[in-house]
């Protein structure tokens, strides 16, 4: 960057932050710090669990977006002293340091203004993923696994909690399903551009003869809804069956049926959890997933816009939203917004932000066409 040009860049700064700020409503945003935090500190807060574990997450959530709006202005307020620090010393060496912090400052501007298009009524929610193989036999079971590694890593660079809820494991290799629970602010929004059709296109290394094979998966995304807003369950809709945990290639993992499988028959809603340690607390996971498809599709039958959330996922030609091509040659794609990545292995490790941030911009756009 030349040097006439870093008054130019940082007045682009200061406004993109400006801009970010109005929209996110900074004032609003202290004043719920400072509530939550005269929550926090109440001697009864732990007489409810649940209710104090969902405050001090809250009080977390809004502490680190006020930190990150007023660490982002003092960035740019030190990379401008740096810049006339650089100038009157003449001191090269310096000014290239302050390219790089304008790039790294107006990375963190592009990821942060992605939040403020996340205004959806559950966008602001943790979430709840499933991946499941679908058609391509053992190849799409493996490709299942593959995309839980991807979005495990993902969320995990981002210093996002990542629970696993279930898994199922396919016979040979790979997985059936897998549920997956994952904890920050915005995750249901920033994540809902994922849910769809997955396509992998590559030479199976279960094919003896070496032949190149497609398989799908699909990748389903509800928001993990507060206790506050659940609906009543009838138990007698209720179908519950317990089962022994297992591991890959059906090995049992627990001695005990501690697995359980939850049915809600007039829906056929199937929900299934066996990764806590015991039964009970399999079954209280699994009633608050369940809790939460079910006030999902009751607010989106009753908006009519029964696929806006989660999808009817048919995991196979159709509903595609990204294809990972391995051979003949390397391309990740993004089929509704045509970003595409040539390093394959990059997008499978977790560096996915460019699809996400991408597919955020092209929702909101869609949306306001529609509108």
């Amino acid at each position: 960057m030349a040097e006439t040009d870093f008054p130019t860049a940082l007045r682009d700064l200061r406004n993109t932050l400006r801009r970010i700020t109005e929209v996110t409503d900074i004032e609003k945003l202290k004043a719920q710090v400072v509530e939550l935090s005269d929550m926090a500190v109440a001697p009864d807060l732990w007489d409810d669990q649940a209710n104090a574990q969902k405050v001090t997450s809250q009080l977390s959530h809004r502490q680190t977006e006020l930190e990150r709006l007023e660490r982002l202005e003092t960035r740019i307020d030190d990379v401008e002293m740096m810049v006339e620090m650089a100038r009157e010393e003449g001191d090269d060496e310096v000014l290239d340091d302050a390219v790089r912090e304008v790039a790294s400052i107006h990375k963190a501007l592009e990821s942060l203004e992605i939040t403020t298009l996340l205004s959806g009524e559950y966008d602001e929610y943790d979430a709840v993923m499933t991946i499941r193989s679908g058609a391509g036999g053992v190849d799409a079971a493996d490709f299942a696994e593959m995309l839980l590694r991807m979005y495990t890593r993902w969320a995990e660079r981002r210093g996002w909690n990542v629970k696993v809820l279930d898994t199922s494991y396919a016979e040979e290799a790979g997985l059936k399903s897998a549920t997956i629970e994952i904890n920050a602010p915005y995750a249901f929004g920033t994540l809902s551009v994922e849910a769809g059709t997955h396509r992998l296109v590559r030479i199976s290394p279960f094919d003896n003869q070496g032949r190149r094979q497609t398989s799908f998966a699909a990748v389903e995304i509800i928001p993990l809804l507060e206790g506050t807003e659940s609906i009543d369950i009838d138990e007698n809709d209720l179908k519950i069956d317990v089962f022994r945990s297992s591991g890959p290639g059906g090995q049992s993992v627990n001695t005990t049926d501690s697995a359980v499988r939850i049915t809600h028959l007039p829906t056929g809603t199937v929900v299934s959890m066996q990764n806590e340690k015991s039964q009970i607390q399999n079954r209280a996971a699994a009633m608050r997933v369940l809790q939460s498809r079910l006030l999902v599709l009751k607010k989106a039958e009753e908006s009519a816009e029964k696929k806006a959330l989660a999808g009817d996922i048919k995991a196979s030609w159709g509903d595609q939203i990204r294809s990972y091509v391995l051979h003949p040659y390397q391309m990740v794609k993004d089929l509704r917004t045509e970003h595409e990545v040539g390093n394959t292995q990059s997008v499978l490790d977790g560096d996915i932000d460019g699809f996400i941030d991408t597919g955020i911009r092209w929702r909101n756009e869609t949306a306001a066409e529609d509108d």
